[in-house]
């Protein structure tokens, strides 16, 4: 069943009509932006705990954001049978009491977290809100008194005779909260886990179970009379779920509807999305709240409700910063065709690992290299501080590198976003794997990796020369001239090439190719002083500039697309078996990147005047 789907601005319309008759349940989301760790971050920090306490690991050599990491220790704890799988709706509590079995420990845990915490902008909107009667009662599973503190200074921005003072009541305070409910004495703060200064706290598996009578009597009873919005929540704790499915059976219950604020409406754990269709089947007026954040939501909110100068100002004092935000792309186009065609191919394979070496004696990156290439290993190398990380036959490195006494020590994770020998390592493997098995010839270079097009060599038997020449095939078609051979008049040898480069945009690793014409010219000799051999003009740059003045852009799309089937699918750095050691295996797309046009602008129908 689909649920119906609102954003913040069409929210906040229909809210600034009846805001006394919407109840707001929070979860930890609410208080991400305020510096308290979310549901998700305690998890993370307790899977990294529970995994450094098994492994023997040092916490301070895991980073447990980081996907490498993270599968490592989700595989290591599966193995233990400790928590369940991840994402479980248990896996919150499972893990808190894992780490922290003493629920003394698990209050003190908690207040540290606190302690973080400052009311930020969509605290400040709802506690504005709260003191002039906007909103009628609060609840919450967050143990932060975040609320609290921002209602406070809210009341202080206006005149005593006008404000509302909120009554703030936790599970072992629940009589409060039910007096409140009897006497309709808003607005009303109901802690169902408890504040972090309580005797009680909800925190494991067999506390948030069951939900203290009282309170959910109070929760209830609320829902029945309002209207819920609920933000920052995941709908982990089972016993919150089955009060609100409870009130799903009360004839007249959720009477304005409800409004459940999510990022990214795939990601609803099963329980909330039954919830929300058994909602819709019932006739109640349910609807995602598709919101980024809970400041945004706030923004909102704040802009059409009316609050007296002191309170605006109050709250505008702590807007949210400037931010990057996903932005949807326009899916009207102004054309049917591209616009502009880009010599870049998706590259969806991307090695994580490499294999480490330690080596005894000292030896330089290009002692190393020569070893290698001196015992034809075929294997790719970079220095990563004091060790290496290679790909290729371990049997063959250990081999190449004997002379310096060489170690192999497991795995090296590869983070070439942040380390330039991690980008470096995989720039040259990629350039060898896109040759292996292709008409190709790698020029590894300091100033920027190339591929040349194979040309004709003494050794090669008939056969060979055949299969080369029909791999060339779609080259040769596209540009229309050979591929290979001697410049004229200056009868240097040369080849049609690509310079290669790797780029990640938008978290996405790109082949980004520049098509040319090398030449091998002549190495130039030093002076009989010893200087470095005078600048002098390349022989061949007539015969270059003639050869390329006449490909127009029919040519160069042919180019392009004839390059993109010659460079895409698998590529191997090395060409391995299983066991032998890690190699470098990429998987290159066969469809070039294109731009469109980014809006129906009429400069793109100028041609239709």
């Amino acid at each position: 069943m689909n649920i119906p789907q609102i954003t913040g601005r069409q929210f906040a319309t229909k809210y600034a009509l009846r805001p006394e008759q919407f109840a707001w349940f929070l979860g930890a989301g609410a208080s991400a932006s305020a510096r308290i760790p979310t549901g998700y971050d305690m998890i993370t920090d307790f899977k990294a705990t529970l995994f450094c306490q098994g492994s023997g690991t040092p916490r301070r050599e895991i980073d447990p954001s980081d996907p490498i990491w993270k599968a490592r220790i989700d595989l290591f704890l599966s193995q233990q049978g400790t928590l369940p799988a991840a994402d479980d709706p248990t896996e919150y509590a499972r893990a808190f009491e894992a780490v922290y079995p003493s629920i003394e420990d698990r209050r003190t845990y908690i207040a540290q977290k606190v302690q973080q915490g400052r009311p930020s902008f969509a605290h400040r909107v709802l506690a504005c809100m709260l003191v002039t009667g906007k909103v009628p009662c609060v609840f919450t599973t967050n143990f932060d008194n975040l609320v609290e503190s921002a209602t406070t200074i809210a009341r202080s921005k206006v005149d005593p005779d006008k404000h509302k003072d909120m009554t703030v009541a936790a599970i072992d305070s629940a009589d409060r909260a039910a007096r409140c409910v009897r006497e309709n004495d808003w607005p009303l703060l109901a802690k169902i886990h408890g504040d972090f200064q309580s005797e009680d706290l909800k925190n494991t598996e067999e506390e948030l179970a069951t939900q203290d009578e009282k309170m959910r009597k109070v929760l209830v009873t609320c829902v029945g009379r309002f209207a819920l919005v609920v933000v920052g929540y995941s709908g982990r704790d089972a016993s919150v779920m089955r009060a609100l499915a409870e009130a799903l059976t009360v004839d007249g219950a959720y009477p304005g509807g409800i409004y459940w604020m999510t990022r990214s409406p795939a990601s609803l754990l099963p329980a909330v999305r039954e919830f929300l269709e058994t909602a819709v089947a019932k006739g109640i007026n349910a609807h995602l709240l598709v919101v980024d954040t809970f400041d945004e939501l706030a923004g909102d909110l704040a802009d059409v409700l009316s609050f007296e100068n002191a309170l605006e100002q109050h709250f505008l004092e702590a807007g949210p910063s400037k931010t990057v935000v996903s932005v949807p792309l326009p899916i009207n186009e102004a054309r049917k065709d591209p616009i502009l065609r880009c010599s870049a191919l998706r590259v969806m394979k991307v090695p994580a690992v490499a294999r480490r070496i330690s080596l005894k004696k000292s030896a330089s990156i290009i002692e190393v290299r020569d070893l290698l290439k001196a015992a034809k290993a075929g294997a790719v190398i970079a220095a990563a501080g004091k060790d290496f990380a290679a790909f290729g036959s371990d049997d063959k490195l250990l081999s190449a590198l004997a002379p310096l006494e060489p170690t192999l020590l497991g795995e090296m994770a590869l983070e070439p976003d942040r380390d330039s020998w991690a980008l470096g390592l995989l720039y040259d493997a990629f350039v060898r794997a896109v040759c292996r098995g292709r008409p190709l010839h790698a020029r590894l270079r300091r100033k920027g990796h190339r591929i040349v097009v194979a040309g004709d060599f003494p050794e090669e038997d008939q056969e060979r020369r055949e299969k080369r020449l029909k791999a060339l095939g779609p080259l040769k078609a596209a540009y229309g001239d050979p591929l290979y051979g001697r410049t004229t008049p200056s009868d240097l040898p040369f080849n049609e090439a690509l310079d290669l480069r790797l780029e990640q945009i938008d978290g996405k690793w790109w082949c980004v190719f520049d098509a040319f014409t090398h030449v091998d010219l002549p190495e130039r000799e030093v002076t009989q002083e010893g200087l470095p051999p005078p600048f002098r003009v390349n022989p061949a740059a007539n015969w270059l500039r003639e050869r390329w003045a006449q490909r127009y852009n029919r040519r160069w799309t042919s180019i392009i697309e004839a390059w993109s089937q010659v460079l895409a699918g698998e590529a191997r750095a090395c060409w391995l078996k299983d066991g032998e050691g890690i190699d470098a295996v990429f998987q290159v797309g066969s469809v070039s990147a294109w731009s469109r046009p980014s809006h129906d602008h009429p400069y793109f129908h100028r041609s239709a005047r």
